[in-house]
This record gives structure tokens, C-alpha cells and sequence, in this order.
């Protein structure tokens, strides 16, 4: 490459171009393609250079712990999934279209968290924002705002991501303020945002943790308007069993 086009590309914010740009001359002179399609195919390069750059970059804005897709999910052991159903809500897009909750509910380890964070970054390959954030700590960090006196501007920005993944709601009690809260970003989600929700509790359950009943119906409410139920209550744990002992019987006790 002339050096002198480096710092040009780098100003016009072309990095596949710079980067490439004698690979892509090389390819030229041995296919010999019109000029036409020889800059049609430098645009398109360019084009799905930065458009894969862009959704890497909110994948890690979204902040997944572990990058769980679809095609990786044992469908084979959790038969009680309807895997059509699934499939279908996945492949067309409905869950973020029509704005629906994805509500996930079962045991620990029986793979809820993993089948809905593969729908949280299907949502972001396909161009929407997406984050995952722990229950606690996402009524953490808005609480926090209140001291500062940011809790608004907070809520709003949770409120305006395309896809939210909450995960382990119900580990904790919350009490009036946590749940006004909750329900504060219901209320601006709802027939919005999709919203996903994974939980060991079923929805029968929430007034086990939300200690206002009347905000937890307020909240039901609007969660089960526009919702598709992954009841996973009797799916096997998917987390293998690998336990090694430290301790062994002696002759003593094993008289004893």
C-alpha cells in the first residue's frame, strides 16, 4: 500500500480497507472483476466489517457471564421442553417484535439461565441491544442512584435497553421501596422492551419474596399480559456431578 493512503483510510474510518487493502488488490488481479463489482465488494467488506464490529462490541455491553446459543442447548435431556415451540419463538423473533416477557422457572442447574441467554444474544446478532443483569444487583445499582439522586435517569436507561435479561428473580425478599422499584421498570417496559425473566419460583410463588401484595399483582399483572411460560419445574439438573472426597474411612470408625 502507498503509505500516503494509510493515514487517509484511518481518517475516513475504513479499518477492513486499511487493513486488507493489498489482499484486496491481489485477489483482483488474479479474478479481474469489473470495476463495478470490484468496489461493490470493497463497500460490502467495509460494511460487514463494522456491522460485526458493532455487534461484538454489545455483546460485551451486554455483560453475559457465559455465551450460551441455541444450537448448544441439550434439547435431548430436558424432553419435557416443547423443543417446536421454543424454536419457533427463537427463529421468528416474536419475543422481540411483539415486546413479550420470556418467563424461565425451574430448579438449579436445569439449564434456564442457558436457554434464555441464548434468546438474549440472538436478540443482539440481530441488531437489538441486550444486557444481562442479576436481580439483586440490578435493584442494587438503581437504589444506589438514589443517592445521587440519578434513580430516575437509572430506570431509565434499564427501561430503554431492547432486551433484558433478570436473572435469579426471587432469591431475596424485597421490601417496599425495592419493590416499587421493580415495578417502576415493569410499568416502562411493558408492550415495549421484551423482557426476560429466570426464576425458581413460578409466578404463584412471588408473593413469597414480594412483600406488597398489592405492587406484586400490579406486577403480575403486567408481566403476564403479553408472556411465554418456560415451565422447567420438571427438568433433570444439567450441571455434571464430579465429586471427589478428602477424607476416608479409618479402621476405627468403620468398626464404630
Amino acid at each position: 500500500m502507498d503509505q500516503s493512503l494509510s493515514p487517509q483510510l484511518k481518517l475516513l474510518s475504513l479499518p477492513h480497507l486499511q487493513k486488507n487493502w493489498d489482499t484486496l488488490l491481489a485477489e483482483a488481479s488474479r479474478t479481474k472483476p469489473s470495476y463495478l463489482r470490484f468496489l461493490t465488494d470493497v463497500v460490502a467488506a467495509e460494511y460487514n466489517h463494522r456491522v460485526e464490529q458493532r455487534r461484538i462490541a454489545r455483546i460485551k455491553a451486554a455483560k453475559i457471564p457465559e455465551l450460551l446459543v441455541m444450537e448448544t442447548f441439550p434439547f435431548t435431556r430436558q424432553p419435557r421442553l416443547n423443543k417446536r415451540m421454543v424454536l419457533d419463538l427463537y427463529d421468528s423473533l416474536d419475543y422481540l417484535t411483539q415486546s413479550k416477557v420470556l418467563h424461565f422457572s425451574g430448579p438449579t442447574g436445569c439449564g434456564k439461565s442457558g436457554l434464555a441467554t441464548a434468546f438474549l444474544i440472538h436478540a443482539i446478532n440481530n441488531g437489538r441491544r441486550g444486557r444481562f443483569i442479576d436481580f439483586k444487583d440490578l435493584l442494587h445499582q438503581i437504589h444506589q442512584a438514589g443517592a445521587n439522586n440519578s434513580q430516575r435517569r437509572q430506570i431509565k436507561h434499564f427501561a430503554e435497553i431492547d432486551c433484558l435479561h433478570i436473572d435469579e428473580v426471587g432469591y431475596a425478599r424485597l421490601d417496599a421501596a425495592q419493590a416499587g422499584i421493580f415495578f417502576d421498570l415493569i410499568k416502562r417496559r411493558h408492550k415495549k422492551r421484551c423482557t426476560i425473566i429466570t426464576s425458581q419460583l413460578g409466578f404463584d410463588e412471588w408473593n413469597d419474596f414480594i412483600d406488597n401484595q398489592h405492587l406484586c399483582a400490579a406486577i403480575l399483572d403486567r408481566i403476564t399480559e403479553n408472556c411465554t411460560v418456560f415451565n422447567m419445574t420438571k427438568c433433570i439438573s444439567l450441571r455434571p456431578k464430579n465429586i471427589s472426597y478428602a477424607t476416608q474411612k479409618t479402621a476405627e470408625s468403620e468398626k464404630a
